[in-house]
């Protein structure tokens, strides 16, 4: 089990909308979120979501050159982390993240991860539940979610 996982805001507002929230919890234990992340969800979240924001916030503030608030701080929490997963759904970060070298998944892969690991039973429900939201899913996407999801549980 990866030992700090941080989560954009982006992938919390997915899993709470489609009601697949406590995957996240059932996947990692624990999660960590920046306040500013923890400011864009604006809700109340359960105890083992951690808040936990970067000491260096000159880094952060050079992130901002290129991501928003959000993904600047949750970047930047991950580059003081050891062996950290940074779970960012935002293409342009996607890239800034890789390109520091840092271990990147989205809310996608969270999806497929927990099909594999028994924890979803039907991968084609949760992409309707996605489809009823605002969340951007191509059908290149989708197919991509089934065909990784078809991989047998541990």
């Amino acid at each position: 089990m990866q030992k700090i996982i941080i989560a954009d805001t982006s992938c919390i507002i997915l899993l709470h909308k489609i009601n697949e929230f406590d995957l996240l919890r059932k996947l990692f234990g624990k999660i960590f979120i920046t306040s500013e992340i923890y400011r864009e969800f604006g809700s109340a979240l359960p105890e083992w979501v951690i808040l936990k924001d970067p000491v260096n916030i000159s880094a952060q503030k050079v992130l901002l050159a290129s991501v928003d608030q959000g993904e600047a701080s949750a970047i930047a929490l991950a580059l003081e982390e050891v062996d950290p997963l940074l779970i960012l759904d935002d293409k342009k970060a996607r890239r800034l993240a890789s390109s520091l070298n840092l271990k990147i998944t989205g809310s996608l892969g969270i999806l497929v991860e927990a099909k594999i690991e028994g924890y979803l039973t039907d991968i084609h429900a949760v992409i309707q539940k996605i489809k009823k939201t605002d969340f951007h899913l191509s059908d290149e996407l989708e197919f991509k979610m089934i065909e990784l999801s078809e991989i047998r549980p541990k």
